[in-house]
């Protein structure tokens, strides 16, 4: 998952009011229902001790969001007055609405509540080009027309030699198409960082265009079985269904990336003949490896109970204890946070990786209750010992 959009909101102290709201949806009640549940949020911030230049700021905020007519939602940062950070949800907040004062930003929820499946390519082909979209976490966007030679494009039944030379340029119309949307799809899938093509139309086309993409490409391409290009009888139909068909590729692409960091997980856990460990488990082992700079990819179960659990910060992200007399010690004056806020603070400030395992948790074979607690890593370098009584890791380095 990628998040350093998250970077503004912690490069500035606190304390930070963390919103997260569902958009008004355009109903004839949406506009009192959405007024109210404005206020009772602003209610719930000051009386967990927000000032109110930024519970005004949030109020604005949200009095000001669009009405939509599919449910989504909003999350907020503020401190200061100010919004530092507003971003789209792919889904609502449980309940409508979920408000947070506390030094750190509270930024747990966004791994359940954003859309952190893969981006899609699409491209809609005939014979003659394509059409681009790219399909991400926010909706659609078209990014591109791809338009190749026209003439000529239809071949005959006849067997005279005129019209074997007609269909023999045919053939190479469309196989000189194929390799300019080949092309052009690579340049396009660089420029817009998209993850996943899709290809949709013409079958024949769509082969030929799939054989002309890289190695590397080609693994990252399907072809759907639905979706056309020229507007048709059944268009609406069928677009439906190729919008199912990328969001579904999307979420397999998803779940297979998340297998695959979980089975690393697992092996990584396990102590090699030496004694070194690659991850980590529990609470006392990832704020040491936050506090190192160890953690390459940090694993969030967003059910896990130690998500909640208290452990002490100070002002920079890698200043992050279990016990609050460990950072006492290094001097200034630590406070409490909850351990998902402060991992993902530091996680982010290191450029580590972080990872929801929740697409898993319906998936035949998942191993239950991985990473213990609901929060483990994966480490850029390994611990030198065996893990600590309880937990996977310790605190000395390797050798």
């Amino acid at each position: 998952m990628e998040l350093g959009f998250l970077s503004p909101v912690f490069e500035r102290p606190g304390p930070w009011a963390s919103v997260y709201f569902a958009t008004p949806t355009a109903t004839e009640d949406s506009a009192a229902r959405h007024e109210l549940g404005v206020r009772e949020t602003c209610d719930r911030l000051r009386s967990q001790g927000a000032d109110e230049p930024t519970c005004r700021a949030v109020r604005d905020a949200l009095l000001a969001l669009p009405r939509t007519s599919r449910p989504a939602g909003r999350a907020l940062f503020a401190t200061g007055g100010e919004v530092v950070l507003d971003t789209e949800l792919a889904a609502p907040p449980p309940g409508g609405a979920e408000a947070t004062w506390s030094l750190l930003p509270h930024t747990g929820p966004l791994l359940r509540l954003l859309d952190t499946a893969p981006t899609a390519l699409v491209a809609r082909l005939d014979r003659t080009g394509a059409d681009l979209e790219l399909r991400g976490p926010f909706g659609s966007r078209e990014v591109g027309q791809i338009q190749g030679e026209e003439r000529p494009l239809h071949q005959t039944p006849s067997a005279s030699w005129s019209e074997r030379h007609h269909q023999n340029a045919v053939e190479n119309t469309w196989e000189h198409n194929a390799g300019l949307i080949a092309e052009e799809l690579r340049k396009c899938r660089a420029e817009t960082g998209a993850e996943l093509v899709v290809l949709a139309g013409d079958d024949r086309e769509c082969h030929a265009v799939r054989d002309r993409l890289a190695p590397q490409l080609q693994g990252a391409s399907v072809i759907a079985g639905h979706g056309v290009r020229a507007p048709g009888r059944n268009e609406a139909a069928g677009e439906r269904k190729l919008v199912a068909e990328v969001e579904a590729v999307r979420a397999g692409e998803l779940r297979r990336r998340t297998a695959e960091v979980m089975e690393r997980f697992q092996a990584a856990r396990v102590p090699t003949d030496d004694g070194r460990v690659g991850a980590a488990e529990g609470v006392p082992a990832l704020v040491d490896a936050a506090r190192e700079h160890r953690i390459a990819a940090l694993l969030v179960r967003p059910d896990g109970p130690d998500l909640h659990r208290e452990v002490w910060v100070g002002r920079d992200p890698d200043q992050v204890a279990a016990r609050r007399g460990d950072l006492t010690a290094l001097g200034g004056d630590p406070v409490g946070a909850r351990a998902d806020d402060a991992l993902l603070r530091a996680a982010v400030a290191t450029g580590a990786e972080v990872i929801s395992v929740a697409p898993l948790a319906d998936e035949p074979g998942t191993p239950e209750g991985l990473p213990v607690g609901g929060l483990g890593a994966l480490l850029r370098w390994p611990y030198g010992g065996p893990p600590a009584e309880g937990a996977t890791g310790g605190s000395a380095p390797a050798a």
